[in-house]
């Protein structure tokens, strides 16, 4: 035990000694809540849309007025003709084209069916979904006015009411959605990146041999390396709170102590793989390679964008030893919705046995040389 806390002091030392490291883990914090908790959203405003009026009568410009209007849309362009639409389209100047064709009006005035054309930028397809949704929620409350002022349907008549009510999000604020990821995706960075760089950068130096030559056990080594990230993972997720609660008023309705429990396991998971991960580097290089390709597919799989749930079956198993998809859900659970002990039992089991398995392969794999 003595010889482990020497060497625990060794590496606060070598951490704190190094200015530019101890910098990092002070500025990132800021630097990700700041930036990317309202830079990053699948909230869809301002669309570009151009329209293509082809009948120019009252009924086509009171719809054009409709899109107009709303707070979705911002009309930059008109088209004479459908050449002119696509070229929009084609340069990037407009995400929506809508084409309203003669006699739109005459339709209208005889009761028959009036067609219109709309043309979508589906490039990203999740923007031209919403983008659909949003127009056709618009066409749609105008043709119902439509129906009423030709007696279609009668004012008085009565249909279903809706009355909606969201629940753990009111605002339907997406930061509070994406402050929860961020915090995992800063602590994932920590663990992964900063505590086995750190391990590599010994090999580089040859200072690690030196330690290889006195009597430290294998487990005694990586505890001294594990336990300065474990405490600076901890501080940097209290610091990311706090950001996040002083910056963007974000909700914490759970327990803090269960959610520092959780990040507890779920940061032993993660340096116990990185220092798996620095067993089979030789240089830094090589162990940014490991970490790049590990941390970009278990961030992107673990739910922060998008659920987890929509991804296909193969994906969902993968989640399985996936450690970030774990606290990513605990996160938004605790934070959002007050989740307790019993509901999140299943993730923090897992969690803890990703960490005894991960540490337990650093171990073995590390060859203590003499």
């Amino acid at each position: 035990m003595r010889k482990t806390i020497f060497l625990i002091r060794k590496e606060f030392r070598q951490i704190f000694r190094n200015t530019f490291l101890f910098r990092a883990i002070i500025a990132v914090p800021i630097v990700q809540m700041l930036i990317l908790v309202p830079a990053i959203t699948f909230e869809l405003k301002r669309v570009d849309l151009a329209v293509m009026d082809s009948d120019r009568t009252s009924e086509s410009r009171a719809l054009v007025s409709r899109l107009q209007g709303s707070s979705f849309f911002r009309t930059n362009a008109d088209a004479r003709n459908e050449k002119e639409a696509n070229a929009l389209l084609f340069s990037g100047r407009c995400d929506v084209v809508i084409s309203i064709p003669n006699g739109f009006a005459e339709d209208i005035r005889r009761g028959d069916t009036p067609k219109i054309e709309v043309l979508i930028d589906a490039i990203n397809a999740t923007s031209a979904q919403l983008e659909w949704s949003y127009i056709n929620g618009i066409i749609r409350d105008y043709n119902n006015d439509i129906l009423i002022s030709n007696g279609a349907i009668s004012k008085q008549q009565k249909g279903i009411t809706v009355s909606n009510r969201f629940w753990y999000n009111s605002d339907l604020n997406y930061r509070y959605y994406m402050l929860p990821g961020v915090l995992v995706i800063l602590v994932t960075a920590i663990g992964i990146m900063l505590a086995g760089l750190n391990m590599v950068k010994e090999k580089e130096s040859g200072t690690i041999e030196q330690i290889n030559v006195t009597p430290v056990r294998k487990s005694e080594l990586i505890a001294s390396k594990v336990v300065p990230f474990f405490i600076i993972g901890l501080v940097d997720l209290a610091f990311g709170l706090i950001v996040g609660k002083l910056t963007f008023n974000i909700p914490f309705e759970g327990s803090v102590l269960l959610l520092f429990f959780a990040a507890s396991l779920f940061i032993t998971a993660v340096l116990g793989l990185a220092l798996f991960f620095s067993t089979m580097a030789a240089t830094q290089q090589q162990y940014m390679f490991i970490a790049f390709f590990f941390v970009m597919v278990f961030v992107l799989m673990s739910g922060i964008f998008t659920p987890a749930e929509s991804m296909p079956l193969w994906a969902q198993k993968f989640n399985i030893v996936n450690p970030v998809a774990y606290l990513m859900r605990i996160n938004r659970m605790v934070m959002l919705k007050g989740s307790g002990f019993s509901d999140i039992l299943r993730d923090l089991c897992w969690l803890a046995g990703l960490a005894v398995v991960f540490l337990t392969f650093a171990v073995r794999m590390y060859r203590k040389r003499s």
